[in-house]
């Protein structure tokens, strides 16, 4: 059975949502200055650790520690802010609650959601800005049969609001499966591949009916901007 914390409420309206406390979901990526992340590999771990904290027994549960803030989380809008972190500021925000997820090279740690304006001390000093990153090599095809999260060709957005954007998707993805599918997602390891779309692919993504990022404007890009696209196979029509 589907548990009450697994996807919100029917839709509220922007202004309901805006009205309710806001809160927002702390992620901090790992970038030491001779060892940073490639960028894809980054991007699709900081969706693979969204979909880990909404996995979590500690959110899924409905006594579970963090099942409370992340339905106020929830009931709002779904913002995340991802900073940067090396040496003793990547070992001090490990110290705090959270999960870490590890890719190829990127670690990316999640946080349970905090108020907009209630930052615990040790993430509060953490820079938002300088989250730009390189590819480590050549980015391949997905593979086949593996959710792929889309991204806009005609948006140039940093690394950091770009891995936001994946976690995005990835959970409006989660929020669209049955109990079954969310298992399988779950057993392998959340795979998943993030690629830029073509032009015309994009096109096509975009009235397809699968999950869209519409962004709401707060940073980098106009309001309404559409961001990423979620490809999970199981909800294709």
């Amino acid at each position: 059975m589907t548990s009450p914390f697994d996807a919100p409420v029917p839709d509220p309206t922007p202004e309901d949502r805006d009205a309710r406390q806001q809160y927002v979901l702390p992620l901090v990526v790992r970038m030491e200055r001779a060892t940073p992340p490639g960028r894809t590999d980054a991007l699709e771990t900081s969706a693979r650790v969204v979909l880990t904290l909404l996995n979590d027994p500690r959110v899924v549960e409905p006594e579970g520690e963090w099942a409370e803030r992340v339905l106020a989380w929830e009931d709002a809008r779904i913002r995340k802010v991802v900073r940067r972190a090396r040496g003793g500021e990547w070992r001090r925000a490990g110290e705090l609650p959270g999960i870490t997820v590890t890719g190829l090279e990127a670690e990316v740690r999640v946080f349970p959601p905090v108020p907009l304006d209630g930052w615990p001390k040790e993430l509060a000093k953490l820079q938002v800005s300088g989250t730009d990153l390189e590819e480590a090599g050549p980015v391949g095809a997905a593979t086949p049969g593996v959710p792929v999260l889309w991204l806009n060709p005609e948006l140039e957005m940093s690394a950091g609001k770009t891995m936001a954007q994946t976690g995005h998707a990835a959970q409006l993805a989660w929020w669209r499966l049955d109990d079954a599918r969310r298992k399988e997602w779950a057993e392998s390891g959340f795979a998943l591949a993030v690629r830029t779309a073509t032009p015309q692919a994009w096109a096509e993504l975009v009235v397809s009916g699968l999950p869209l990022v519409q962004d709401a404007g707060f940073t980098e890009i106009a309001p309404g901007s559409c961001t990423v696209v979620a490809d999970h196979p199981a909800l294709r029509g």
